[in-house]
């Protein structure tokens, strides 16, 4: 008879959470031939020139340049390729996965970011999730951009919270607003990773159904916001981003994981 293992799933905002800055600042901004300030004070002015989704704005002004330059779906992925994570973030997956394996804990990664999902299908860190979820564009028959395909904001993103917890995983299946009896992952053993205020709306959802958060700081970057989230309760905990083993986030995610494994013993006695 087949082992069964307890699921649980594991959640990370990708800009500030597991590489520090944003992934357009990777090589994409230089090419486009600004600097990333310049780039996202554009972004900003042209969001509240017409009253935009700010998502929405950075997505229309990647897209200006790349039509100009005939960025492919390819060069985007390229572009992925050259992003610099936080210590410890390559080898951090199969680690957790192994950590969780010998407890009878199956850990599911998964990526909720508004970021662009072609950039991360560059990065090697892409075959360890369960799924990505980002914003995207639409491509020509030359493989060329031309409009967004979806976009993933602060609200967008508690939509997945709620389809990886009944394994609707599928971004066009619509079973996901049916009231069901069946979940396939608790939120109570899930933990979202997030740096910032755009995370809240998921991690207001975990912090009050039992789930877990962790704030990811950069410490010369948003230290004082992700504090701002402890002391708020938004989180359970913050840290600097490093993923290394022995490290804060390391000890934390593995202490958590015996009380997933703790609680599930004493629940079925």
């Amino acid at each position: 008879m087949p082992k069964k293992y307890i699921d649980v799933a594991i959640c990370y905002d990708f800009d500030g959470t597991l590489a520090p800055g944003n992934m357009h600042e990777h090589g994409f901004i230089e090419k486009m031939g600004l600097t990333v300030q310049d780039f996202w004070t554009l972004s900003d002015d042209l969001a509240l020139e017409q009253n935009a989704d700010n998502n929405l704005a950075y997505m229309c002004l990647t897209l200006q340049y790349a039509k100009r330059l005939g960025t492919t779906k390819k060069d985007f992925m390229s572009y992925g390729r050259d992003v610099k994570y936080f210590n410890g973030v390559e080898n951090w997956f199969d680690r957790i996965n192994e950590f969780g394996k010998k407890l009878g804990i199956r850990v599911e990664h998964y990526l909720i970011s508004s970021g662009l999902s072609e950039m991360v299908e560059g990065m090697s860190i892409y075959p360890k999730f369960t799924r990505v979820y980002a914003n995207r564009y639409m491509y020509d028959n030359n493989g060329v951009a031309f409009w967004p395909a979806r976009i993933v904001n602060y609200t967008d993103k508690t939509q997945y919270l709620y389809r990886i917890s009944k394994g609707c995983l599928d971004e066009t299946d619509k079973s996901v607003n049916n009231r069901s009896e069946y979940i396939r992952i608790p939120f109570k053993n899930m933990l979202y990773f997030g740096d910032g205020l755009t995370d809240v709306p998921c991690m207001a959802i975990l912090q009050e159904h039992e789930g877990h958060c962790i704030g990811v700081y950069t410490p010369d970057k948003n230290k004082k916001t992700v504090e701002k989230l402890l002391e708020d309760k938004r989180v359970n905990v913050i840290a600097e981003g490093d993923y290394s083993e022995g490290s804060k986030i390391d000890k934390y995610v593995k202490s958590l994981l015996l009380k997933i494994k703790a609680d599930h013993v004493l629940d079925n006695q």
